[in-house]
């Protein structure tokens, strides 16, 4: 069975200039409860983007890290699982291995995944590297959340474990790469749209498109 890690924390300020961020995290050691919220004890600085119930915790793929240091090795010593602020961390699990609306079990709790983690500037700055973020949006190495749909209690080393799978063919790793494609066919974009567990915000972005591309057909 993958080792299950864990991370938490709390707000603290991102050099150079110190903006407020929660993607500082430390390992946990002990059990923590996962709520509709997230984990107790965690926290987000921009609420407007992370956090809330359809993104309570976030996954990062530890595969993902040996391609960050491959293409950042001047930030290779940082690029370590938690360093990218997930709240979960278990080898053998990539965005092409997880699906919308897949449902685990992490210890206690059943989490569902309901959209991709859209990177941010402040990736750059948290590794002191020109580039990431865009590498990471380029490769679709973003990571997911869930949401959290029975609380419970998990612990470093507790089961993960795959429950349910309604929508195959709804891959992150497909997400991203059709929300990335200059003109997809809207079709996709409508069935992507269409996937159970997927959050109403990427429900929206994807039958806005969609909307978009009829309209503006060439």
């Amino acid at each position: 069975m993958a080792v299950v890690t864990l991370f938490t924390g709390g707000i603290r300020p991102l050099p150079p200039e110190n903006q407020p961020t929660g993607m500082f995290k430390d390992e946990r050691f002990e059990p923590v409860w996962a709520g509709l919220e997230g984990f107790a004890g965690d926290a987000q600085a921009d609420r407007r983007v992370h956090g809330g119930p359809e993104k309570a915790l976030h996954q990062y793929s530890a595969e993902n890290y040996a391609r960050l240091a491959a293409a950042f090795p001047e930030a290779a010593s940082l690029l370590v699982p938690g360093s990218l602020g997930e709240n979960i961390s278990v080898p053998g699990w990539t965005e092409a291995d997880v699906c919308i609306g897949d449902v685990f079990r992490l210890g206690d709790a059943r989490i569902q995944v309901s959209q991709p983690r859209s990177p941010c500037w402040k990736i750059d700055r948290r590794y002191g590297v020109e580039g990431m973020t865009q590498f990471i949006d380029r490769e679709g190495v973003t990571g997911w959340y869930f949401r959290v749909v029975e609380e419970g209690e998990a612990a470093p080393g507790c089961a993960f474990e795959l429950l349910e799978r309604t929508a195959p063919d709804a891959s992150i790793a497909r997400l991203w790469r059709l929300w990335r494609e200059h003109r997809p066919d809207p079709a996709d974009l409508d069935a992507l749209a269409a996937t159970p567990g997927l959050s109403p915000n990427w429900v929206k972005k994807l039958a806005d498109r969609a909307a978009w591309l009829r309209t503006n057909a060439s």
